[in-house]
């Protein structure tokens, strides 16, 4: 039963926005929680998300990943949020149409679980009791009460999606997309249906894909069984973890390599239990060194032994009924549950003296990702896709280059599964999801694959039709994402203009199941790649490196921390330093800087504006004419950056574009240029106002993509009080930020002069700062020293910038020569190098040098004490194999923290003598 699926967007604005416009007043502190309500209404009433169609220009186009209709917003959707929107919030900006397309998956297993828990807790009935129709009704009922929730929570975290188009899998469009393709499909022969293991949950009463199963490493055990060789002459023994499968064998296998049993290779040996011989058969899957090197083959119930059944024509066997009870096939054992089979048994067997010994022995389980019930392999008549043809086209793709993997070596993972690719079983035993278009004749049996319901059959024109129960894998709709949610079958605008699309970011753990489809069925159906690169994220991790999961506790809500920290310093903490395909780090002290980080540009902005307000000789701030050294060294490294995060979001490297942005605005703008322009400011000098203006506008346009909320707030209030005839934008002011020019890199105010110049400028302040630091000395003291500088620009530029250094050093220069007469050397003369200067401060006479030097001495025994114990921890071969990653690794950077330490605390030494 399928109708359309209606977004509730009005709702969820209404809920939770407010005004549309900022306050007069600029607060003292950034409250992010107005501003983002704020300006989210504003951009959705603006209708800036929403694209207009130019055939003048190439679209930039990205089909967000649907997340599951029951789901509610995680790290991992969190992290690919910032990444696609901070991607389309800057083609945006660059002038192109940008869609950004969002959507939900139906998501058959979990949410027909989710509404058979409801409906048990709620109304004491199972699906089976309302049946088909009516359960099918009350999942549309859950799906249209609950299913817009992770859209809220997007629109939270700041996502500029076109919500406009919003598509679900179930949608008349996709729907009628996943007929089209399974009819035409089946017409070419590549829909067949037939018996194949595969995953069955028994508690689900389904089959699973792959990515349904979840795996991890449990206690078992290995039991030793004797098989009789049928002419008398002893046995052989088995190894197996699954003594209950035992009835289901048809052979035992060896490999024709192992030369313990070449001899008994085409020898019968006698069943334990059931007393019918089977083969010894020689095959490469054996593992040599696993057990006894001699595998029972179970076709019925293991997908290895299924293929070595296929090699080597096995029967097969089904001991097990879909439950996981045991089946006729097993005698005295029929009816049992598999577990308690297993314990009868092995009693039996040791009853016979057939059960040689058992030890323990760890094993990966497979267990159904939605009712964690342990997956059984059955061999079961499903509809299968065959894969071959499609993989092949879709591995040309790749290695023709018309699609790119970022990165690079994910490629070879991709070209290795296409190549090993089997056929994919795409039925499931479900009643929610896209039913499968098959109708059988009830009086002759004959079968009728349409894209509608048939009036009758085809062969002998009866209307007692029965359509097939099962639904298609979540997955097969999911392959045609791309183009299905575009309009595809239909020869819609849409299609034609937006497809083939960009991006597809998305998870690496996800490459084969989703992306590796997306290229195969974009291909076949389209005759098109759906996307031109790949680019793949890795997993959020907590701040010591485990995989976040609620058995640990070490999940955090991506809402929670909204809340806390606001959603851009949660969007910065979880893409600042990432690089494709690596895992990342996420901890409370990393959002905290985020939010720190904020905090800085918002106080910057109120002085900037502060300064602003009013002041006189503000034209030509979009384009300044620096007559400082200060203002020529910020512009060209303002320049510098803007090219470097240009560059880095080409090469789709966000994570060094956040790191470059936050070292500039943070250190170079905010910590130092905002302090030099504050000396000429209090002097009456009013020459650094327009490159304040120019530097901090075009900062706040060139962040807007990483942290649109704040960016946004700040760069209204600052246009608000500049000439407006100025603006990037013809003249014009634009709207939003969202809609303002990128910035563009000026080569020719790259001044490396004056950047040499300004970090010798900054080495004697830092130094001088750090000296403070370390020896203790009170912050307000006013300190003195001279220069020693040898003739040319060094020497010009520190007698220049002589009020600056004095000002934010509290250090006066007493003098500033090419070289002193008579140097004064005494104890209490720090005597400190910066390139090519000398600078010899006077620590004053509050400080007790003796004290100092134990207390620094002391310092440096225990750093090199704690260095051995770190050394011999680390090469320890012990310790490196059995401590956890995150440990070693923790190790290790405090070993090269200590080392750093030692060094300073040896120049200290020297300045004390």
């Amino acid at each position: 039963m399928l109708r359309p699926y209606t977004p509730i967007i009005p709702q969820i604005t209404r809920q939770i926005m407010t005004t549309t416009e900022p306050s007069q007043e600029f607060p003292k502190a950034y409250d992010h929680h107005p501003v983002e309500e704020r300006l989210y209404q504003f951009w959705m009433e603006s209708g800036f998300f929403t694209p207009k169609i130019d055939h003048a220009k190439e679209p930039f186009v990205i089909i967000m990943p649907p997340p599951n209709v029951t789901g509610e917003l995680h790290l991992g959707h969190a992290l690919t949020a910032a990444l696609q929107d901070a991607m389309v919030r800057w083609r945006r900006m660059m002038g192109d149409p940008t869609l950004w397309l969002p959507g939900a998956d139906h998501a058959g297993i979990a949410t027909q679980v989710v509404v058979e828990r409801m409906l048990q807790a709620q109304d004491d009935v199972s699906r089976h009791q309302l049946g088909r129709e009516q359960f099918v009704e009350r999942v549309w009922q859950w799906v249209e009460r609950y299913g817009n929730t992770i859209d809220r929570q997007h629109m939270r975290l700041g996502a500029s999606c076109d919500w406009s188009r919003k598509r679900f899998t179930l949608d008349p469009g996709p729907s009628l997309a996943v007929r089209t393709t399974f009819v035409n499909l089946y017409r070419k022969g590549l829909i067949y249906q037939g018996e194949r293991i595969i995953n069955w949950c028994p508690r689900c009463m389904t089959a699973l894909s792959d990515l349904e199963v979840k795996h991890a490493d449990e206690e078992g055990a290995l039991y030793y069984i004797r098989y009789p060789y049928e002419d008398g002459g002893g046995h052989l023994t088995v190894a197996t973890t699954r003594p209950e499968t035992l009835m289901g064998d048809t052979a035992v296998a060896v490999h024709p390599a192992n030369p313990k049993y070449q001899a008994i290779v085409g020898k019968r040996v006698i069943l334990p239990i059931m007393q019918r011989p089977i083969p010894v058969i020689a095959d490469e899957a054996v593992e040599l060194e696993f057990g006894t090197g001699a595998l029972k083959v179970t076709p019925g119930h293991d997908p290895v032994d299924f293929d070595i059944g296929q090699r080597h024509g096995l029967p097969i066997v089904n001991i097990m009924n879909l439950d996981a009870t045991l089946n006729a096939e097993v005698g005295p054992f029929a009816g049992m549950e598999r577990y308690e089979a297993r314990k009868r048994v092995l009693e039996r067997l040791e009853a016979d003296g057939l059960l040689e010994k058992q030890e323990a022995h760890p094993m990966s389980l497979g267990r159904c990702d939605r009712c964690d019930t342990i997956v059984e392999p059955l061999v079961s008549k499903q509809w299968f896709m065959r894969m071959r043809p499609l993989a092949e086209r879709a591995a040309q793709a790749v290695n023709d280059g018309r699609v790119t993997i970022i990165p690079e070596r994910f490629t070879k993972v991709y070209l290795s599964w296409m190549e090993n690719i089997r056929d994919w079983c795409i039925s499931r035993q479900l009643w929610w999801g896209h039913r499968i278009p098959v109708w059988y004749c009830q009086e002759c049996g004959a079968l009728r694959v349409e894209l509608e319901t048939p009036r009758g059959c085809s062969a002998c024109g009866s209307a007692r039709l029965r359509q097939d129960p099962d639904v298609l894998d979540t997955w097969f709709s999911s392959g045609l994402w791309p183009h299905s949610t575009l309009g595809w079958p239909k020869d819609t605008e849409d299609f034609r203009y937006f497809y083939p699309t960009t991006v597809m970011e998305t998870g690496y753990d996800i490459l084969f199941f989703w992306v590796a489809r997306m290229v195969m069925m974009g291909l076949e159906n389209t005759d098109q790649i759906p996307f031109k690169t790949v680019y793949l994220h890795g997993l959020v991790r907590d701040p010591y490196g485990a995989k976040m999961s609620k058995s640990r506790g070490n999940v955090v809500d991506p809402l929670k921390a909204i809340d806390e920290y606001g959603a851009d310093a949660l969007r910065f903490a979880l893409t600042t330093g990432i690089t494709p395909g690596n895992d990342t780090r996420l901890s409370p002290g990393k959002m905290e800087a985020a939010r720190n980080f904020a905090n800085k540009l918002w106080n910057a902005s109120r002085f900037v504006a502060a300064s602003l307000e009013g002041a006189a000789g503000l034209g030509g701030w979009s384009n300044p004419k620096p007559t400082h050294r200060e203002d020529r060294w910020v512009l060209s490294q303002f320049n510098r950056t803007v090219g470097n995060v240009n560059r880095f979001n080409g090469e789709f490297l966000f994570g060094e574009a956040q790191r470059e942005q936050y070292d500039f605005l943070w250190g170079t703008f905010c910590d130092w240029y905002i302090e030099l322009a504050k000396v000429r400011l209090r002097s009456g000098d009013a020459s650094p106002l327009p490159v304040l203006a120019h530097v901090l506008e075009g900062s706040l346009r060139l962040l807007h993509p990483y942290m649109p909320f704040v960016t946004e707030e700040l760069w209204q209030r600052l246009t608000a009080i500049l000439p407006p005839g100025e603006l990037p934008n013809k003249g014009v002011r634009p709207p939003s930020i969202m809609v303002a020019p990128y910035p563009q890199a000026t080569a020719l105010a790259i001044d490396p002069g004056a950047e040499a110049e300004m970090e010798l400028v900054r080495g004697v302040v830092q130094r001088i700062r750090n000296m403070r630091a370390e020896f203790r000395i009170n912050p307000n003291s006013q300190l003195s020293a001279t220069v020693e500088a040898p003739q040319g620009g060094d020497f010009q530029a520190i007698k220049e910038e002589r009020v600056a250094i004095e000002t934010l050093s509290r250090t006066t220069l007493t003098a500033i020569a090419h070289q002193f007469a008579n140097p004064v050397s005494s104890p209490r003369i720090a005597n400190m190098v910066v390139q090519s200067l000398k600078v010899n401060v006077h620590l004053g006479m509050d400080i007790d040098l003796d004290k100092e030097r134990k207390r620094l001495q002391s310092e440096l025994a225990s750093a090199q004490n704690a260095i051995r114990g770190l050394e011999a921890r680390l090469s320890n071969q012990a310790f490196l194999d059995k401590a956890p990653e995150e440990v070693v690794d923790k190790e290790r950077e405090r070993l090269e923290t200590l080392q750093e330490r030692t060094g300073r605390i040896g120049e200290l030494l020297a300045v004390l003598g």
